[in-house]
């Protein structure tokens, strides 16, 4: 049996657990819940004719008070950075998270994901600077935590980036 495990970053309250547990448990709250340090969740997918277990690392929000530890990187096959659309500062947090993975971990395959895609049109975020992204590589995929627009194409997308590597 094939193991990847994949940390969710970005910064307090932009959905990583609403999406992990959309994925895994096909349900979302409207409550808010702080994460306090690491939330693991198992899951089994098919890649191709290959059975992968991925291990969630659901990673508390980042913010000027605290820095994800790097200890909690350590082992991760992939990472997906997730950014509140709402919120435009959650955008430079995670390519903050991404530039500190990168130093710690090297090339690790990853994904950028703007969530809330169903108050789009609260959305802060610049569409030109996501397109600038998009030109350099990122792949970067809208979803919805809420109604699971594109959350489970997220996990299959990375899946198969970890195991192209």
């Amino acid at each position: 049996m094939i193991k990847k495990k994949i940390c969710m970053l970005g910064a307090f309250a932009v959905g990583k657990t609403s999406l992990v547990q959309r994925y895994v448990h096909s349900i979302f709250s409207d409550k808010y819940h702080t994460t306090i340090g690491v939330n693991i969740e198992k899951t089994r997918v098919c890649a191709g004719d290959t059975d992968v277990d991925l291990i969630i690392w659901d990673l508390y929000g980042e913010d000027e008070f605290q820095k994800v530890r790097l200890s909690y990187l350590k082992g991760a096959s992939g990472c997906i950075y997730v950014v509140d659309g709402t919120r435009k500062a959650t955008l430079a947090t995670a390519l903050n998270l991404k530039e500190t993975v990168h130093n710690a971990l090297g090339e690790t395959p990853f994904i950028l994901v703007i969530n809330k895609s169903d108050l789009k049109n609260q959305w802060e975020i610049d569409m030109s600077t996501l397109e600038d992204l998009r030109q350099k590589g990122t792949i970067i995929i809208e979803t919805s935590a809420k109604t699971g627009e594109e959350v489970k194409e997220v996990f299959q997308l990375l899946t198969k980036k970890m195991m192209d590597k």
